[in-house]
C-alpha cells in the first residue's frame, strides 16, 4: 500500500519531477465496509505553464493500457479529483476528455496556485472520496461501488498513479499512501518543502533604470563596485531552513547559460568578497544562517564585452538537484564600466586646496552624479533626473580636448546642485541609491569651479556627493573623513547634508560617526586581542558590555536570541573577522544609540509586557502576530522592532518599525522616525499612534504607563 521509499519524504530525496512519479494503489483495500480505505497525500508545485485540461496524475491499470485522469486542472485552473477505477462505478471512461463535464469529479472552489507549494490530500473509500487542500476539506462526494463479481474478476489488477508524460511541468514532494484515514492534517504539518528567494529590500549598491534593468559598475579591479544581495531559504510555513549552503553564479539573462571566463580575462566573471578578500563566487558557497545568506558580489565581466548581453545573478542550493524552487535569479543586469577621465582645469577654475583634496580622496570616489553630453545626471534608485547645463566650449591643443565652462555656469552651478539634491530627496532620499549607469564616468576627478566663495563651494561639492551616493559609499567616506573633522566641522557638515537633501535623518548618522568608529575600533581591539579573527563565543561578552554602555541600560542586555540575530547580520560562523564585526557594529551602534533616549529606553526595559521583543527579523515579527500558522491576531495588535536591513549611515538606521495588523486583516510595516525633533515630543504615544488604524482602534492600552504619560 505504501509508496516506494524513494518516493516518500525525508530530506532532499522527497522531491520528484511529476514525470517520475509512480505510486501503486490497491482498490481492494478500500473495500470491506466501515473502516476500509486509504489516503494519498503530497505537496505539489506547478509551473506557470500549467493550463486547464492538464492532467497532473493519471490512473493506470497494470493489466491493460487504460490511462484515465485521477487529478487534473479544470476550468479556471481548479483542481479536479476523479473516482478510482476498479473501485467506483462513476470512474471516468476511456473516451472521457476535457472539460470532463459528463464525468463525476470533485472540484476545488478556488484557482490552483502556480509556482508555489501547496498540499493535496485524497481520501478514498468504497463509497466516499474527499479532497483536501492545505489540510482543509474542500470537497466530498458519495459514490457507488462496483459489484463483488467485478471485484473478484479484477482483483489481480492494481492501479498505478503515474505522472503526466511530459505534458505538464511540475514537482511532487513527500508523496505518501496510508491505509489509515484521517491523517491528512498530520501529513501536512510534518516535513514541509522549502523554497529559495531573494530579499530585494536588503540589496545595496544597485541602481535600477527606468527600463527596469539593474545597472552595476563592473570591469577591472580599480573600478568595479561591491553590490549586496540577500537570499532567503524558508519552508512553506515561513520557518528558516538550516544546514544548507547557497552558491552564486553569473548567467546570461536570455538563455540562462553560465558566463564563462574568456581566455583574455584573468579573473572569473563573478567575485565574492569574504573577510576583505575576493574569491571566485562559484568556489565560495555561503551557509544559510536563520534562513538567510548575505552576498557581497562584484562583476568583472562587462556587458559591452559580451555582445551587450544582459546578465542575472543565479543563486542555487549546494549539493542538491537544481529544481526551480531551489534556484533564485535576480533581475536583469547591465554591467557597465567606469573609466577614469583626466579633465585639465580651464581658465577661471580654482584648484582644490590640499585639505579639500584629501577629504575627497578619503571619500574614495564618493560620487553619484556625472556630466555626460553636457548634462548633469542625478541618480536615485528608481529614477533619473536630468538638468540641462550650459554648453561647453571645446579647445583643441596638444592632442587633448580641453573643456572650459562658460561664465554662466559659474553663477548657476550651486543652484543646480541644490536642485539635483532636492530632486533626489523627492524621489526617494530614504533609500539606498547607487552609481551611475553611464559607461564614461569621472571617478577620479575633484570638484572645481567657483561661485565667489571658495570655502562654501568646496563644502557644497562634498555635501553634493554625499547626498547622492549610496549607503556603502557614504560609510567609506565617513570612515575616512569623520576622524579628521573637529566637532564644529562635523556639525556643520551634518547640517548642510540635512539641508541639501531635505532629509533630517542623515544628520544623526553623521553626528554619531566619530564615536561609532572610535568605539567600534576599541571593541574590536578588545575582543580580538589584535588578531585577525576572534571566536564568536569570546566576542559575545565584549559586545554585550559595549552595547549596554552605549544604551545606558542596566536592566536589559542582549538575549541569546538577540545574539543569534546579530550573528546573522554579521554573517559569521564560529569565529568573526574584522569585516564581519564592522557589518555587525554598523547595525548595532545606531540601535544602542536610539535605546539611550529615555522614552525608547523605557520601552526596551519594560519586560512585562515586553514592548520591544528584542532584536528580531521581519519574519519573526510577522510570526509573532499570528495566532496560528494561517490566522492573524486581532487588528491593531503590533510589534516594535529595529529593521535588520538598515545599517549606519543609512538614514533609517536605529529607527523603530511598527509591524501591525491593519483593519484589512493583513500585516503592515511602518517606520517610526526617531530623529531629534521627534525625540523632544511630549510622549511616544503620539508617535506610535500616527498610523490611522492604531488610532482608530485606540490600542493605547498596549503601551506601558510610562509611555502614556
Amino acid at each position: 500500500m505504501a509508496a516506494p521509499e524513494s518516493e516518500c519524504g525525508g530530506g532532499d530525496g522527497g522531491y520528484r519531477d511529476l514525470r517520475d512519479v509512480s505510486v501503486e494503489l490497491d482498490p481492494g483495500a478500500a473495500r470491506g465496509g466501515e473502516g476500509g480505505g486509504f489516503a494519498v497525500s503530497f505537496w505539489l508545485y506547478l509551473s506557470s505553464s500549467a493550463r486547464p485540461s492538464s492532467v497532473i496524475l493519471h490512473q493506470v491499470t497494470t493489466g491493460d493500457d487504460n490511462k484515465l485522469p485521477f487529478l487534473a486542472l479544470g476550468e479556471g485552473n481548479k483542481l479536479l479529483l476523479f473516482p478510482l477505477m476498479k473501485l467506483h462505478r462513476e470512474a471516468p471512461a476511456s473516451a472521457s476528455s476535457y472539460p470532463w463535464s459528463d464525468t463525476t469529479n470533485l472540484s476545488s472552489t478556488s484557482e490552483c496556485p502556480l509556482e508555489k507549494w501547496f498540499h493535496i490530500g485524497c481520501e478514498v473509500t468504497e463509497n466516499i472520496m474527499r479532497l483536501h487542500v492545505n489540510s482543509d476539506l474542500i470537497a466530498e462526494t458519495h459514490l457507488g461501488s462496483l459489484s463483488d463479481e467485478q471485484h473478484n474478476q479484477d482483483d489481480a489488477n492494481k492501479v498505478i498513479l503515474a505522472g503526466n508524460d511530459n505534458k505538464l511541468e511540475g514537482y511532487i514532494y513527500n508523496i505518501e499512501v496510508s491505509s489509515v484515514l484521517g491523517t491528512i492534517k498530520e501529513q501536512y504539518a510534518k516535513n514541509p518543502p522549502f523554497k529559495l528567494s531573494i530579499d530585494y529590500s536588503s540589496s545595496d549598491g544597485i541602481e535600477e533604470g527606468d527600463d527596469g534593468i539593474w545597472n552595476i559598475v563592473g570591469g577591472k579591479a580599480s573600478c568595479r563596485r561591491n553590490f549586496i544581495l540577500e537570499v532567503v531559504l524558508i519552508n512553506v510555513f515561513g520557518e528558516p531552513v538550516k544546514d544548507k549552503e547557497v552558491v552564486a553564479s553569473l548567467i546570461y539573462a536570455d538563455n540562462g547559460t553560465v558566463v564563462e571566463k574568456s581566455r583574455e580575462d584573468s579573473e572569473p566573471p563573478l567575485l565574492i568578497t569574504c573577510e576583505g578578500l575576493e574569491y571566485p563566487a562559484i568556489s565560495r558557497p555561503l551557509p544559510i544562517i536563520h534562513g538567510r545568506a548575505l552576498f557581497k558580489l562584484k562583476i568583472s565581466q562587462l556587458s559591452s564585452k559580451c555582445d551587450n548581453k544582459l546578465f542575472r545573478i543565479q543563486f542555487s542550493t549546494l549539493h542538491m538537484q537544481r529544481y526551480p524552487f531551489l534556484v533564485a535569479c535576480s533581475k536583469t543586469i547591465r554591467c557597465i564600466s567606469r573609466t577614469r577621465t583626466v579633465r585639465p582645469l580651464g581658465s577661471g577654475k580654482r584648484t582644490a586646496t590640499a585639505d579639500e583634496t584629501g577629504l575627497l580622496n578619503n571619500g574614495q570616489s564618493l560620487v553619484n552624479a556625472d556630466r555626460v553630453n553636457g548634462r548633469l545626471h542625478s541618480h536615485g534608485q528608481s529614477s533619473v533626473a536630468h538638468f540641462h547645463m550650459p554648453k561647453f566650449t571645446k579647445l583643441e591643443g596638444d592632442g587633448m580636448t580641453k573643456v572650459v565652462e562658460t561664465n554662466k555656469i559659474l553663477s548657476q552651478n550651486k543652484h543646480i546642485r541644490k536642485m539635483a539634491v532636492s530632486k533626489e530627496a523627492q524621489s526617494g532620499m530614504g533609500t539606498d541609491s547607487s552609481t551611475s549607469n553611464y559607461d564614461s564616468f569621472d571617478s577620479g576627478s575633484s570638484w572645481s569651479g567657483s561661485d565667489g566663495d571658495d570655502v562654501e563651494t568646496s563644502s557644497d561639492a562634498v555635501v553634493f556627493r554625499y547626498c547622492l551616493d549610496s549607503t556603502y559609499d557614504r560609510s567609506k567616506f565617513l570612515r575616512g573623513a569623520a576622524p579628521t573633522f573637529n566637532k564644529d566641522d562635523l556639525v556643520k557638515f551634518a547640517d548642510q547634508v540635512s539641508l541639501y537633501s531635505g532629509c533630517s535623518h542623515h544628520r544623526n548618522q553623521i553626528l554619531m560617526s566619530k564615536r561609532l568608529l572610535r568605539d567600534g575600533a576599541d571593541t574590536w581591539s578588545m575582543i580580538s586581542k589584535n588578531n585577525e579573527r576572534a571566536l564568536w563565543s569570546y566576542a559575545i561578552p565584549g559586545i554585550i558590555t559595549k552595547f549596554m554602555d552605549i544604551a545606558h541600560s542596566v536592566d536589559r542586555g542582549l538575549s541569546e536570541q538577540d545574539l543569534e540575530v546579530l550573528r546573522g547580520i554579521a554573517g559569521c560562523g564560529e569565529d568573526i573577522g574584522k569585516d564581519e564585526f564592522d557589518q555587525l557594529w554598523y547595525w548595532l551602534y545606531p540601535v544602542a544609540a536610539s535605546l539611550s533616549r529615555d522614552k525608547i529606553k523605557k520601552l526596551w526595559e519594560c519586560t512585562s509586557p515586553r514592548w520591544i521583543e528584542g532584536l528580531i527579523t521581519i519574519q519573526e515579527a510577522e510570526n509573532a502576530l499570528k495566532s496560528s500558522k494561517e490566522l492573524l491576531k486581532e487588528p491593531g495588535t503590533f510589534v516594535l522592532r529595529f529593521p535588520t536591513t538598515r545599517s549606519w549611515p543609512h538614514p533609517d538606521a536605529g529607527n523603530l518599525v511598527v509591524t501591525y495588523i491593519g483593519s484589512d486583516n493583513s500585516i503592515h510595516h511602518r517606520l517610526l522616525s526617531l530623529d531629534s525633533s521627534v525625540a523632544r515630543a511630549e510622549n511616544l504615544q503620539d508617535l506610535l499612534l500616527q498610523e490611522p488604524v492604531l488610532t482608530k482602534l485606540a490600542r493605547v492600552d498596549r503601551l506601558p504607563t510610562a509611555i502614556q504619560k
